[in-house]
């Protein structure tokens, strides 16, 4: 009797095991729902973020104002809609220039090694030898705050684990038949890299992306917080927390509310990481 399953597609197999992965899918639904926030903030956003209305400040949550109010009247649910416009656009373009920089450096090494390999991996070495949240705020130190200098500094530092990830995956598939044959035919080593090998790794970069975007959005939120990451009066997550620790014995919801949103968030792409991560294990299919 035949197996349910056994003669799937890939690309079905894929989906029939993420669909199954509760968690997975629960992450799914968390990203899909910051998405809908982000794209369509002005619209649902039941208030100005920056209007200021010092009659109502510091206000408890109530029917008018489901999240309260901070300490300039300004409503906290149409801060976090937008904050979360903030977040997915600092962790998706600080991620993208993350994940170029460590493809980049993790093909050549791979695929050359040699000096090439040792050179970019003592790099990566002492990149490593630095905190990262540290290293960015070195950087920072020297940089004016802003969310275009806080990607571009996030996607800089943390390329490292992804140039190990695509290196590894080079050195198991460089020397495969299909790559000896395109070698045979005349392919130089760019169209190998990039048209024959290259493809075949980006699953695992997939998942690095995915889990990648929470720490992006983590590290921002952690900035912002500091007073070094997004400034007023933009909205962000971490800014609104530090409002709340301002305010903390007589305004809870200021730190409640964007916490809880942090947490839902960063929990949301990694369950969804390791969801696609799992889906995509070949030695999980039937």
């Amino acid at each position: 009797m035949r197996r349910r399953g056994m003669n799937r597609p890939m690309k079905t197999d894929f989906w029939y095991r993420f669909s199954k992965n509760r968690l997975a899918v629960a992450g799914s639904a968390v990203v899909v729902l910051l998405f809908v926030l982000s794209i369509f903030a002005p619209w649902i956003s039941p208030c100005d973020p920056a209007a200021i209305d010092l009659k109502n400040i510091l206000q408890p949550p109530s029917a008018k104002h489901w999240f309260g109010t901070d300490q300039l009247g300004r409503d906290v649910l149409s801060r976090m809609i937008w904050g979360a416009q903030i977040s997915l656009k600092v962790g998706f373009v600080s991620t993208g220039i993350a994940i170029f920089i460590g493809t980049i450096l993790g093909a050549l090494a791979g695929y050359y090694g040699r000096w090439v390999d040792a050179v970019i991996m003592r790099f990566v070495d002492i990149m490593l030898c630095f905190p990262a949240f540290f290293l960015i705020l070195a950087v920072i130190a020297f940089l004016e705050p802003s969310i275009w200098n806080i990607m571009i500094i996030i996607g800089a530092t943390g390329w490292m684990g992804i140039t190990r990830l695509v290196r590894a995956d080079f050195i198991s598939l460089k020397e495969r038949d299909f790559v000896q044959a395109a070698r045979v035919i005349g392919a130089g080593d760019a169209r190998i890299i990039f048209i024959h090998v290259l493809p075949n790794c980006m699953a695992s970069v997939l998942v690095a992306a995915t889990l990648g975007v929470a720490g992006a959005i983590l590290t921002e939120s952690a900035l912002s917080f500091l007073g070094i990451g997004v400034q007023p009066p933009t909205p962000s997550w971490g800014n609104i927390l530090t409002a709340g620790k301002d305010n903390i014995d007589i305004a809870w919801w200021l730190s409640l509310y964007p916490g809880l949103a942090i947490l839902v968030t960063v929990l949301g792409y990694n369950m969804l990481g390791e969801g696609i991560r799992d889906s995509l294990d070949p030695r999980l299919r039937s």
